[in-house]
C-alpha cells in the first residue's frame, strides 16, 4: 500500500487543484493521500467529493500544515486525520491567515523600499483562492527575471537576513499540537530533516515537541540521506514517536513525486496504526 501523508494543492503554495492533485496521485497508484495546506483546510470538501465521484479507489485523509515558531525558527506541524469542519479549529486556522496576510504585506513594503514595487498584488493574483506565502513572491521575482529560480528568490531577497525578510508571528509549538488534537487529529513534526539545525538543536526540537504531547514525526520525507534517515529514525523511537512519511508535494518536479520512496522502517510504528483506513473516501 502506498501511503503519501503530506501533499499540497493551489489552496497554499502548491500549484494544482484538489482535482490535479488527486489525478496524479491515481497516475502514481496511491493509496492514501493526505492533504496537508498551510494553515488552511479550504481544499478538503473539494477533494473529498472529486474522490467520491469517482470508480477509482483512494483515501483522502483531511489534514493541515500549521507554522508555528520555535526559538526564531519557523516550524511546520501537521494535522492529520483532523475533522476539518470543527468550527473552533476552523477560527484558530483564521488567525494564521490574518498573519499571513500581515506578513505578505510587511513583505512587498520592504520589497517596494528596494525598487520592487506592486508585488503583493501579483503575489495574491497568483495565489488565487489559497494562502498567500512567500512562495508566491519568490515566483513574481521569477517572472519578472529578476532572479533565475525560486531558490534564488529566497537567498537574495526573502529567506532569513535578506532584504524582504519580514518574522512572522506564529504560535508556539504546545499551540499548534493543542489545536490539532482538540480537532481529533494527530500532530506530527513535519520534516524535521529539512530544517538548518544542527543536529544538537534537531535532538532538542524532537525532544521538546515529545514533552508538549506530538503524537509522531516525519522519519522519511524527500532528499534524505541515509545518515539522516537513521538519525530521524532513532529521535523518533528515542521519544516514543510514531512514525509518518510524505512527499511534500507542491507541483510537478523532478525531485518529489507522490508516493515514491516513502517506505517506513519496520521498526517504528506508523501513526496510522489505529486508523481505519478502509473506512475513509
Amino acid at each position: 500500500m502506498k501511503i503519501d501523508l503530506h501533499s499540497h494543492t493551489y489552496y497554499s503554495d502548491g500549484q494544482l487543484s484538489p482535482k490535479e492533485l488527486i489525478d496524479r496521485a491515481h497516475n502514481m497508484q496511491v493509496n492514501v493521500l493526505a492533504i496537508t495546506d498551510h494553515d488552511t483546510v479550504d481544499g478538503i470538501n473539494e477533494a473529498l467529493d472529486y474522490q467520491a465521484s469517482l470508480r477509482r479507489e483512494m483515501q483522502i485523509m483531511p489534514g493541515v500544515e500549521i507554522s508555528t515558531s520555535w526559538h526564531n525558527f519557523d516550524i511546520h506541524i501537521l494535522g492529520l486525520h483532523v475533522n476539518h469542519g470543527d468550527t473552533q479549529f476552523l477560527a484558530r486556522l483564521a488567525q494564521q491567515s490574518a498573519e499571513r496576510d500581515r506578513r505578505a504585506q510587511e513583505i512587498s513594503d520592504k520589497l517596494a523600499k528596494v525598487g520592487i514595487a506592486g508585488v503583493f498584488e501579483q503575489a495574491k493574483e497568483l495565489a488565487g483562492v489559497g494562502q498567500i506565502t512567500r512562495a508566491h513572491f519568490a515566483r513574481v521575482l521569477v517572472n519578472r527575471q529578476l532572479v533565475n529560480d525560486m531558490e534564488a528568490a529566497f537567498k537574495k531577497y526573502l529567506g532569513k537576513g535578506k532584504k524582504a525578510h519580514v518574522k512572522p508571528q506564529w504560535i508556539s509549538i504546545q499551540e499548534a499540537v493543542t489545536w490539532i488534537q482538540d480537532a481529533g487529529g494527530k500532530a506530527v513534526l513535519a520534516h524535521p530533516g529539512h530544517y538548518d539545525l544542527t543536529t544538537k538543536w534537531l535532538k532538542r526540537l524532537v525532544a521538546e515537541f515529545a514533552q508538549v504531547g506530538g503524537d509522531g514525526m516525519e522519519v522519511i520525507h524527500s532528499h534524505l540521506s541515509p545518515e539522516k534517515k537513521k538519525l530521524l529514525a532513532d529521535l523518533a523511537s528515542e521519544h516514543d514517536l510514531l512514525a509518518s512519511s510524505g512527499s511534500d508535494f507542491h507541483y510537478p518536479n523532478r525531485w518529489t513525486e507522490l508516493g515514491k520512496n516513502l517506505t517506513l522502517p519496520s521498526t517504528l510504528v506508523p501513526i496510522w496504526r489505529d486508523w481505519n483506513l478502509s473506512g475513509m473516501i
